[in-house]
């Protein structure tokens, strides 16, 4: 138990302090801004948080004083939920008195439960108790009341935070402080399940219960939660490259899906290929655009052996067995691999339909708008792999 509560609080620590590096990275050209400065406040007591909490985890005493420790880690737990509903205030940019009042309530307020906090520890003679008795209370009076004064302590900002994130993220002018909200808002949530775990574990000690290994969630929601949090602090440097790293997952899941009918288009007409195959590219975007434009280029080279007659062959049954519920689009798609899979035959046999689609170029589809193409292709070649065999190993 003790082991998982230790692997939390160094998951905790070490993502408060990476979201800390970065933010103070910034100092230079966002020190002049208040809410920055409020986030740097939040992030430092984050960090002294959860280092506290490994501190404790680990040993009886700090700096001489049996369970100090324990303290400081739910007195600056108080000031991190304080600083972040202040930060919360600033990011909804309110300014007027009603906005100052509540930002001078959230500071009296949290200076107040460090106070009682602090007073009950010595009044119950923390420096001397069981550090587990932290965890369960043991049925002392005093110290069940200082544990769910913390609870409460913790689980009334998470209430307070997730209400405001909703309409302030509905007000937010950019994406990467909507995107903010909105995980602080699920941030939000999680913790609010630790203050119920943390509840069930005190009460359930105190009335003699043992739920076992089920202690361990509160660790586990308390770790959830404050890494979403340094997530949602620190969103505007992952958010770019996320979305980077999805698109280029995008593409290369397009490009290997392209290569069924790449490959049967190079076999025909070999010179629509611009560098050998199998050359070395490390630029998936510029392999994609070339892929395109390769198949694009070989399905010209087959129109002359297109027949207009026959204008859905093989692959308009094909759809329409595959279900009657297939789309318009999705038909469509069937229709052309088929028209296709049958014009690389008639090249291969040199047939060349009296009605053919040499005039014509790619139906009525958008070709300056490459991701609408690169779906449309990707569709038609995967119609075209079900209606051949298995392709070969893509290049």
């Amino acid at each position: 138990m003790n082991t998982t509560r230790i692997v939390c609080f160094v998951i905790t620590a070490l993502s408060s302090y990476v979201a800390l590096v970065y933010r103070l990275s910034q100092m230079r050209r966002s020190w002049r801004d208040p809410s920055y400065r409020a986030l740097l406040v939040t992030l430092g007591l984050q960090c002294l948080t959860f280092t506290m909490g490994g501190i404790a985890s680990g040993s009886d005493s700090f700096l001489g004083v049996g369970n100090l420790a324990i303290l400081l880690m739910h007195l600056s737990a108080v000031a991190f939920c304080v600083s972040a509903q202040i930060i919360l205030l600033l990011w909804a940019g309110s300014t007027e008195d009603a906005a100052v009042r509540r930002v001078r309530y959230w500071v009296t307020a949290g200076i107040a439960l460090d106070v009682f906090l602090a007073a009950l520890f010595f009044i119950a003679d923390g420096p001397r108790l069981d550090p587990a008795d932290f965890n369960s209370g043991s049925g002392q009076p005093l110290v069940l009341t200082y544990l769910l004064a913390f609870i409460v302590s913790q689980a009334v900002p998470c209430v307070t935070i997730y209400r405001q994130c909703r309409p302030y993220a509905r007000m937010a002018g950019r994406t990467s402080l909507r995107q903010a909200l909105r995980l602080l808002s699920a941030a939000a949530v999680i913790l609010f399940l630790y203050c119920v775990a943390r509840t069930v574990n005190i009460v359930t000690a105190a009335s003699g219960i043992d739920i076992g290994a089920w202690q361990a969630a509160a660790s586990m929601f308390s770790a959830a939660g404050i890494v979403t949090v340094s997530l949602s602090l620190t969103v505007s440097a992952w958010e770019a490259p996320l979305a980077g790293l999805l698109e280029w997952v995008r593409n290369y899941r397009s490009y290997r899906a392209l290569y069924p009918l790449w490959r049967d288009l190079y076999e025909a007409s070999p010179d629509i290929v611009l560098e050998p195959p199998g050359a070395a590219v490390s630029d998936l975007d510029y392999r994609l655009h070339r892929r395109v434009i390769e198949i694009r280029d070989g399905w010209r080279d087959l129109r002359p052996h297109i027949d207009r007659a026959a204008p859905g062959g093989i692959g308009a049954g094909t759809a329409v067995g595959a279900g009657v519920q297939a789309s318009e689009e999705h038909r469509q798609a069937f229709a052309e691999a088929a028209q296709i899979r049958q014009a690389l035959h008639a090249k291969r046999t040199g047939t060349i339909p009296d009605d053919n689609k040499d005039t014509t170029d790619f139906e009525d589809r958008d070709t300056d708008n490459f991701t609408a193409e690169v779906t449309w292709l990707t569709k038609v070649a995967a119609a075209y792999k079900k209606l051949g065999k298995s392709s070969t190993s893509p290049l």
